[in-house]
């Protein structure tokens, strides 16, 4: 599935609405109330860091992990999942699974393991977790749910809150049965995201779910979908009074984001990132995987490397380089190599230096104007 916008509506909030500076779910204080929404092969720990050290962000949120491979623990991708810095609370970790016994089990062992929350993942749309009657695929087993509800907030202290979709289809909608039977059953908050499974990704999110969710509970409801920027925000807020947003998508292409919530509602405005903030950017997050010795850092840069450059000047030729690249290195290189290449022409034409225009351009040159082959 897709997860790029499809035609992304522009959305105005009304003076004087902001973004909550702070969400209390549990005995667990989120400040400011905006929370990194849990992605499969995007919110690792490496990530994770990289978004606090960005700032603005109040809660960050592991990749889906199943519940079976937490309680085998001998599952090297759970234990990777499940790995994380104190300088990441709080920080809530996220289960997927089918069997309320064992969704409890692996809940205990993430109290254990140090989490300030758990989740579960109602909401994934992929085929292969939906045909194991994970993620969205339990939204059509409501009975299902209540037991996993009740087995995993037995199970558990720290809050457990839940992440789901509206429902199969706008045929089966279900969320909200689903919103009243986790305030029953005694869950800490709830966060849609407004869309049915079957949707995906594609169309607008349906905002007024999340407003109608407000009015059927009592505990905190975080809005998820169709996030693109501080103003979609405050928009969310002043559209559905929803005491907290949650952002996917947009903070893999603007790690910005948070940041640039958190100085809109203090200040009315905010920093768009220049060329220059871009280019620290990447090759922070790119450093971060090497110093980790993450196992799939190659990948995860050539993965990145769409959502890193998407609007910058001449972004195709980079992402090029570097999915032709076989080493981190080589990827390194070749971030420097386009981002500073423009500079040094620049003040080598200004100081009227021939040798260093050529040096500056080669290899690997990005001026399809001046540059042979």
């Amino acid at each position: 599935m897709t997860k790029y916008f499809d035609n992304p509506l522009e959305r105005l909030a009304p003076e004087g609405v902001k973004v909550p500076a702070e969400l209390r779910v549990g005995a667990v204080r989120i400040t400011p109330a905006t929370v990194l929404a849990p992605m499969a092969g995007v919110t690792d720990t490496v990530f994770r860091r990289f978004i606090r050290e960005m700032g603005g962000c109040g809660l960050l949120m592991t990749e889906f992990t199943s519940a079976d491979g937490v309680v085998r623990w001998r599952d090297a991708t759970a234990k990777r999942y499940l790995h994380f810095f104190e300088d990441e609370r709080p920080i809530s970790s996220q289960l997927f699974g089918s069997h309320a016994e064992s969704l409890a089990e692996a809940a205990r062992r993430i109290e254990a393991h140090g989490f300030d929350m758990v989740d579960l993942n109602l909401g994934c749309p992929a085929k292969k977790v939906v045909k194991c009657n994970g993620g969205s695929g339990l939204l059509r087993d409501l009975p299902a749910i209540r037991q996993i509800f009740e087995a995993v907030r037995k199970a558990v202290k720290i809050p457990f809150t839940v992440k789901f979709r509206a429902g199969w289809s706008e045929d089966e909608l279900v969320f909200r049965e689903l919103a009243r039977m986790a305030e029953d059953c005694g869950l800490d908050a709830i966060a849609m995201h407004a869309r049915t499974r079957m949707q995906g990704y594609s169309g607008q999110a349906h905002w007024p779910w999340i407003a109608e969710l407000k009015t059927l509970v009592k505990i905190p409801v975080i809005g998820n979908g169709d996030i693109r920027s501080p103003e979609d925000a405050r928009a969310m807020v002043a559209e559905t009074g929803c005491d907290a947003v949650m952002i996917g998508r947009a903070a893999a292409s603007n790690p910005w984001i948070f940041r640039q919530i958190a100085e809109h509602t203090a200040t009315g405005t905010y920093t768009v990132a220049s060329r220059e903030d871009r280019y620290q950017m990447i090759r922070r997050y790119f450093s971060l995987l090497v110093e980790e010795g993450h196992p799939g850092a190659i990948g995860r840069m050539k993965q990145f490397a769409s959502w890193f450059t998407h609007g910058v000047e001449g972004g195709a030729r980079l992402r090029k380089a570097i999915y032709d690249s076989r080493e981190a290195r080589q990827i390194l290189d070749e971030v420097d190599r386009f981002f500073l290449a423009p500079k040094l022409l620049e003040d080598a034409a200004a100081e009227g230096d021939a040798t260093r225009t050529v040096e500056a351009m080669s290899p690997g040159c990005y001026d399809s104007d001046n540059c042979n082959g």
